[in-house]
């Protein structure tokens, strides 16, 4: 069954049931009463030969056809309502725009203080839904429109996602303070011996250090692997393990948790962070905004 060819509706029952995993609270949310939600939930179930959301203890389960669909439903909500509200010409001050952006938990730090502080003089109706994804999810995001702007680094896109270059960075290892291999993290026998936590996103995600190493012929001593940077300076620095970080971050919270930065034992510590986009959006006038508005607060 075609999504584009059920009613609009219905789709919006299905986005509220997803949101809230309850019949009465989805009717409530979009304005219908509970008798309508139950019908429309029973319509949503023929149309889409699968059973969707159903009961466990005291709440409501979606199945695997209802996760899948999800995402697909929701983007063609947003297209939708963007068609419908979005004043034309684009006006920053008028728009009411909501875009959603992959940013990591450690680009939220650097970039979105600013960003949100900059969003509410210059376009305060607009908004963004931030997204934490892996480099793959994250390239499949904006392909199927569920991303329109991403910032990340050294995502391998296809042709239809173009990129521009955002800052440059460079890795660097972490330690807490009085390490008692302090004197050694900057030899590479020194930072290979070190028991250590890594940051990864993904199962194959090995950039920042794991590539440049791998073609060493060398292997790091994971100890814990983790999905979220900023969990890493208090780990670090209430244990010996040590880490690989983005000095932009590191630099940020060295004096909160009393950490030092070594530089790492291999070549090609350097990296560049960039937006992608999808190339069909090269020329919406809010993406354009958007990018705009990022290459304006870059972090020094």
């Amino acid at each position: 069954m075609s999504l584009h060819k059920t009613d609009l509706n219905l789709l919006k029952a299905f986005d509220a049931l997803m949101q809230t995993r309850h019949v009465s609270r989805a009717a409530a949310l979009i304005g219908m009463g509970q008798p309508g939600m139950s019908a429309a939930l029973s319509r949503l179930r023929a149309t889409f030969q699968d059973e969707l959301l159903v009961k466990q203890g005291g709440e409501m389960v979606p199945t695997p056809r209802a996760l899948a669909l999800e995402p697909d439903v929701r983007r063609m909500l947003r297209e939708i309502g963007r068609l419908v509200t979005e004043p034309d010409p684009f006006e920053p001050k008028l728009s009411r725009r909501c875009v959603p952006v992959r940013l990591s938990d450690l680009l939220s730090r650097l970039l979105l203080p600013e960003l949100l502080e900059r969003f509410d003089r210059e376009a305060p109706g607009m908004s963004l839904e931030i997204l934490h994804l892996g480099p793959d999810a994250t390239v499949d995001g904006l392909e199927r429109n569920l991303v329109e702007l991403a910032v990340s680094t050294d995502l391998h896109a296809p042709k239809s996602i173009q990129s521009e270059f955002y800052f440059r960075d460079n890795v660097v290892v972490v330690a807490r303070n009085g390490h008692p291999a302090r004197e050694t993290l900057g030899t590479l026998e020194g930072f290979l011996a070190a028991p250590q936590v890594k940051i990864a996103q993904s199962p194959i995600d090995d950039r920042f250090a794991d590539r440049q190493l791998a073609r060493m012929g060398r292997k790091r001593k994971i100890r814990a692997t983790v999905p979220h940077w900023l969990a890493v300076p208090d780990i670090v620095a209430r244990t010996d393990l040590v880490a690989i970080l983005p000095r932009s971050i590191a630099g940020k919270e060295q004096e909160n948790y009393g950490l030092m930065l070594i530089e790492p034992p291999f070549e090609d510590s350097s990296f560049d962070w960039s937006l992608y986009w999808r190339r069909r959006l090269s020329d919406d006038p809010a993406i354009l905004f958007l990018r705009d508005m990022f290459l304006r607060i870059k972090p020094d």
